[in-house]
């Protein structure tokens, strides 16, 4: 029999030189009545703004991604067709907005895509490593989606992911909990908002 937990025993220390990335953190997972909503949006969107508060208090470089569609979808490919809802993001309708107190401030990098990862399609490793980023802590919307698929191209990008637990959410907290179990077995640390501010003072995972 497999000693499942004994082959997911590595841990990733993390670097000296952090950025903070937001994935998706847009309104259409924080307001009501959007096909996209998540319970759990709101309070996740908080300690958002918590770890952007955090990295701006220390000069510490923040991105943030976003999600637009032309109007007709044609660049969604795929993913558009299977996931209907992501209709809320053709053209320039509001739910793709960022919403009050979680807003890119001048001079942060917006990265739009159309696929899950914040990698596919973007400049954001070019914009990572042209400000010497070893590590990407990581937040946004969902879980399972974005989030998960922004956790793994940073690891493949060589960049060492940290998942800031509670700076996410996903549909239901079981889904939510599982994929950051997997994450955090085979792909990147998972860690709480609240402890970034030790790491970013040199201090280390707890």
């Amino acid at each position: 029999m497999t000693d499942w937990d004994g082959a997911f025993r590595g841990r990733l220390e993390p670097g000296r030189h952090p950025a903070l990335l937001l994935v998706d953190p847009v309104r259409a997972y924080v307001e009501d009545g959007s096909p996209l909503h998540l319970a759990s949006g709101k309070a996740a969107a908080e300690r958002m703004a918590y770890l952007a508060a955090e990295f701006r208090a220390r000069d510490l470089p923040v991105a943030w991604t976003g999600v637009r569609y032309r109007h007709d979808g044609s660049d969604g490919g795929h993913f558009f067709r299977k996931v209907p809802a992501l209709r809320v993001f053709a053209g320039d309708g509001p739910l793709g907005g960022f919403p009050e107190g979680l807003q890119p401030r001048e001079g942060e990098a917006v990265f739009i895509k159309q696929y899950p990862s914040a990698f596919f399609g973007t400049g954001l490793a070019d914009w990572l490593r042209a400000r010497d980023v070893d590590t990407v802590v990581i937040g946004g919307f969902s879980t399972s989606g974005c989030v998960r698929a922004s956790a793994l191209d940073a690891l493949q990008h060589g960049f060492i992911p940290l998942v800031a637990q509670d700076a996410c959410a996903d549909r239901d907290a079981d889904l939510h909990g599982q994929n950051l179990r997997d994450l955090g077995s085979k792909y990147a640390e998972i860690v709480p908002a609240g402890a970034v501010s030790a790491l970013l003072d040199g201090k280390g995972l707890p």
